[in-house]
């Protein structure tokens, strides 16, 4: 069944020049004026390539327990709603997403389930592995999530301590493999030994990150790359009822340590990707971008972080000739205000105009 014809008319970001787009009945953009019978839906405001949310999980629900099936695509609906168009899973309670392609929903790049080493994780989420094991379960995820990504718990805060979870000539050995079958490796890091560990395992992406050291920044930015900050996952929790001075003070330190390692990161160059994790709900990306920005990281640089930027990271075109016709349309321009992002007043996903009252 062949797609209807689409026309926008706007400022198209990042590059600001006002353009006429087409989507054509293949799905794809294009700016020939040539297409026939396009359906004029905006004229007028800012194109957006469609937002990403690189950091989420869909498998569990905004109250933190695991989600089944239906909830997994309420979720996945809520991106696109929220126009969030490319979905980046770097870790799930099981395989599910991997089988949403093609139902009208995000793109998503799954990773598969977490790897962690046994012990180290919340109980039953992830595939708990011991060292000697870790590349080979690497592989296996890789391959279950799609071949793009993998992801690896590098550390854990339990009762065994803070310290990493792997040896480094392990971390070594999983990238090199991960690599080898046509993917990359994201892990988890929030400590800064794992933060060191793994820029030198060159692992792809590091997510979290809170307290990297300065050297481990220029390093991120001079291997090309990136970091997922997840502000808002840092921000937001409180210390557990009870906790302990230590406990309190470490986390009132994390909240510190993560606001300066965003803006050092930002002005080393690094490629910085806007992830919600587990405590802003599925679609509200927007609010992480703007923590970014609240951490020091100017406007377009935030947006790029949810948008282009990480489109262009991850492996996605933005509003291109040619390319799918992902894009969000918005009244005005989101890089001088960036609570524009909270009213979309069109979504196309594959071009397709999304409506939120028939999902």
């Amino acid at each position: 069944m062949t797609q209807p014809r689409l026309h926008l008319r706007g400022v198209v970001l990042p590059d600001g020049a006002a353009r006429d787009v087409f989507v054509g009945d293949d799905g794809r953009i294009t700016f020939d004026g040539s297409v026939g019978d396009a359906r004029t839906i905006v004229d007028g405001g800012f194109l957006h390539p469609g937002l990403v949310d690189a950091h989420a999980h869909l498998t569990i629900r905004p109250d933190g327990m695991p989600a089944d099936d239906a909830d997994v695509l309420t979720h996945a609906r809520d991106q696109v709603e929220g126009g969030v168009l490319l979905v980046r899973e770097p870790g799930a309670v099981s395989h599910v997403t991997a089988s949403l392609a093609g139902k009208g929903l995000p793109r998503i790049l799954t990773a598969g389930r977490w790897l962690a080493g046994r012990g180290r994780f919340l109980p039953g989420w992830a595939r708990e592995v011991d060292d000697e094991e870790l590349a080979e379960a690497v592989v296996e995820e890789l391959r279950a999530g799609g071949g793009d990504w993998a992801k690896v718990v590098g550390d854990w805060l339990g009762r065994e301590g803070r310290r990493p979870s792997f040896r480094p000539e392990t971390l070594a050995e999983t990238v090199r493999r991960v690599h080898e079958a046509g993917g990359r490796l994201a892990i988890h890091a929030i400590l800064a030994e794992t933060v060191e560990l793994a820029v030198a395992a060159g692992c792809d992406s590091v997510e979290h990150g809170t307290f990297a050291s300065a050297s481990s920044v220029a390093e991120i930015a001079d291997w090309g790359l990136a970091l997922t900050p997840t502000v808002g996952a840092v921000l937001a929790p409180p210390p557990p009822p009870g906790a302990s001075a230590e406990v309190r003070a470490w986390s009132n330190e994390a909240k510190r340590s993560v606001r300066e390692v965003v803006r050092a990161a930002w002005e080393a160059g690094v490629t910085l990707l806007a992830g919600t994790d587990v405590v802003i709900p599925h679609g509200r990306v927007r609010e992480e971008i703007g923590l970014l920005a609240s951490c020091g990281v100017p406007a377009e640089a935030a947006l790029a972080a949810g948008s282009w930027g990480a489109r262009d990271f991850l492996g996605l075109s933005g509003i291109e000739e040619g390319a799918p016709a992902d894009l969000v349309a918005y009244v005005r321009d989101p890089r001088e205000d960036l609570s524009v992002l909270d009213a979309p007043v069109v979504v196309v996903l594959g071009g397709r105009l999304f409506d939120a009252d028939r999902r």
